[in-house]
């Protein structure tokens, strides 16, 4: 049988987060399909209901946690993906770092449209 491998130490910082936050992702997804989906039906949402809603710290709050898990979860994901199928080396930090500033650069703009949908800037 062949051996496992994973690039994820196991109880090591990036193991821990990309459980930690598969698990935040599947409460605030069910929280977003229960109100942007049943609550307030997809056809009737406008952008000033999002605004609305963005008014509401917790909500704000909640819809960035989202955004930074998501994006945490996701890049951590295909950064492990690739060197668990051979990256390494030079090219191994300089996928990590590429990925890095693409999670810095999609959280900080995702923070600044939430900012402005809430009417904070």
């Amino acid at each position: 049988m062949a051996e496992r491998y994973s690039s994820f130490a196991p109880g090591g910082t990036a193991w821990v987060l990309q459980r930690v936050t598969a698990a935040v992702l599947v409460v605030l997804l069910a929280f977003h399909f229960f109100l942007l989906h049943f609550v307030n039906h997809a056809a009737d949402v406008t952008a000033a209901d999002t605004m609305a809603r963005m008014e509401n710290v917790g909500y704000f709050l909640t819809m960035v946690l989202f955004l930074v898990a998501g994006a945490f979860h996701g890049l951590n994901g295909v950064y492990n993906a690739l060197v668990n199928q051979g990256l390494s080396g030079s090219r191994k930090r300089v996928v990590f770092w590429l990925l890095t500033v693409a999670g810095v650069a999609l959280v900080a703009q995702g923070t600044y449209v939430a900012l402005a949908m809430a009417g904070w800037i």
